[in-house]
């Protein structure tokens, strides 16, 4: 992390289109202007931290219901859940795992 001493009123350039100005500083408090581009966001860190988690929980449910709208119970007799995020584990209608299944369905020894 790069650190720097600025007094009010100068400036701290990063890249070509953000530029941060110190407004003004009372005791512990600094106060900051930022000029950015229209298209880049810019967030205080507990607010950026809530985005985030807002959007893990929505992409979880989003996730959920679209597994479970193609694997559903409708569409082929078991359910289909997420674990962790990339990974399905599909229950079929009666019950077994499918890797159990496979095996004895493919099992003729």
């Amino acid at each position: 992390m790069l650190t720097l001493t600025r007094r009010p009123g100068q400036r701290i350039r990063i890249g070509d289109g953000i530029v941060i100005v110190v407004k003004d500083v009372k005791g512990k408090q600094v106060r900051l202007g930022i000029e950015a581009p229209p298209g880049v966001p810019i967030y205080r860190e507990e607010i950026y931290q809530e985005i985030v988690r807002e959007m893990g929980e929505a992409a979880s449910i989003a996730e959920n219901d679209l597994i479970d709208s193609i694997l559903g119970p409708a569409g082929l007799g078991g359910q289909a859940t997420v674990t962790t995020p990339g990974s399905i584990v599909r229950k079929p209608a009666d019950g077994t795992p499918e890797s159990t299944k496979e095996k004895e369905e493919g099992d003729e020894d």
